[in-house]
This record gives C-alpha cells, sequence and structure tokens, in this order.
C-alpha cells in the first residue's frame, strides 16, 4: 500500500522538549537553574508522560497543560527550586519549544511530494497551535489532531483513530512518526507504518508491536516513503 499520509507526535519529535530548561538556565539570574537544568528536563518529561499513562489507566483524563504543570511542579521540588517566577518561565517558554533543526525542510520536502502531514499528539489544541506558530511550520500541516477529541492520552487505540477518521484512509496508508519508542509501538499495533526517531540511542521497547523503521533524526522521511 502506497503512503498517503504523514503523521508526526509533536513533543520530542518536532518539538524539543528540552529547550524550555536549556533556555531559562542561559538567562541572567538562573544560577541556581543552570546547575540543574539538564536534570530538572528529564524529570519533567518523566513526569509528565508517567501522568498521561496514570490519568489514562485510572479514568481520570485531564488535559495536556495541566500534567504539564503537574510533572514540572514534581521535577522543580526534586531539583530544590521552589521559585514561582522561574516556574511562570517555564511554562511560558514550553508553549514557545524550539522545532529541531531539520522539521521545517522534512515537511516541506513532504508537501512538495503531495503528501498529507499532520500532528497527532497527546498536546492540547492551544499547546499545538502555539508551538506550531512559535516554529513556523503551521502552513506545512494540514491538521493538528489532540487526544483532546476523544478524552484518553496515547497510546489507546481512539487516539490513533483520529487519524483515519480526519483523512479517511487505510492504517497502512499512513507513516506515523514518533520519538518515544512506545508510542511508535502503539502505533504499529494499530496498523500505522511507523518510525521511532531514537535521538538518545535508547533499547527496544518490550512491547507487542514493534516501529518499522528506527532514525536518529528526521532527515530520512522524505526519501522512506517515496521508497
Amino acid at each position: 500500500m502506497t503512503i498517503t499520509t504523514c503523521i508526526f507526535d509533536a513533543y520530542g519529535t518536532l518539538f524539543d522538549v528540552s529547550s524550555a530548561a536549556r533556555a531559562a538556565a542561559a538567562e541572567p539570574g538562573r544560577e541556581a537553574l543552570a546547575k540543574v537544568w539538564p536534570i530538572l528536563s528529564e524529570n519533567w518529561r518523566r513526569k509528565q508522560l508517567e501522568y498521561t499513562w496514570l490519568r489514562a489507566v485510572m479514568g481520570a483524563h485531564c488535559d495536556f497543560w495541566q500534567v504539564t504543570q503537574d510533572g514540572l511542579d514534581w521535577a522543580m521540588e526534586a531539583a530544590g527550586l521552589s521559585d514561582t517566577t522561574l516556574r511562570d518561565r517555564l511554562l511560558q517558554l514550553y508553549r514557545e519549544l524550539a522545532a529541531y533543526p531539520e522539521v521545517s525542510g522534512v515537511l516541506s520536502a513532504l508537501k512538495a511530494r503531495g503528501l498529507a502531514t499532520a500532528i497527532l499528539s497527546n498536546g492540547s489544541p492551544a499547546m499545538l497551535a502555539d508551538a506550531a506558530r512559535s516554529a513556523g511550520i503551521v502552513s506545512l500541516l494540514d491538521d493538528m489532531l489532540s487526544v483532546e477529541s476523544v478524552g484518553v492520552f496515547k497510546p489507546h487505540t481512539r487516539v490513533y483513530a483520529l487519524v483515519t477518521e480526519r483523512f479517511s484512509c487505510r492504517p497502512d496508508e499512513i507513516l506515523f512518526v514518533s520519538s518515544n519508542g512506545w508510542d511508535a509501538a502503539g502505533a504499529a499495533a494499530f496498523g500505522f507504518v511507523t518510525a521511532w526517531v531514537n535521538r538518545a540511542g535508547l533499547p527496544m521497547d518490550r512491547l507487542p508491536a514493534r516501529p518499522h523503521y528506527i532514525l536518529t533524526d528526521l532527515t530520512p522521511i522524505p526519501d522512506l516513503v517515496s521508497s
């Protein structure tokens, strides 16, 4: 089956989730953050994801902005930071995350080849709109699909079904790209062709399905689709 549609996870795939803490740590007066920002950023992201999974299991859904704040609060407490001004600044920067350098070029190449492109994310619609606008990629996307439409986080099958419903296509006509191995595995189990962007060189998750391709960044995606 020919791939007609390329779907991207947002956070960690298109947008660099470390860029908020890194940018704040470089600002004057942020010496305390500068000492701990890598571990704070790592903990922030880890707790953010853990809270999505736990809330899905508990049936206690909230939007991704709430779990983003909750994850930051945990990470700041773990780092011994209690500065409310810093908290506000980190959250502001999270709405303006930097895109990875290759993102615009990859999306442009896909559009030039006639493929549909979209985001499928845990992020709330407002968060995704802010990030895409800040990164300058709104015009390169046909849609930004949020789990808020179904009220449960990834990797629930209802989330992946949003794509086939929106683009009226079969799962095997879709290339789904994520930096999260568990997300790529969940999408593969649903029937998508999947690519895991394993920027950190992590081991494969032990899950029922596995991604079809493993990449170190997004650069190969247009050629992958053409092949």
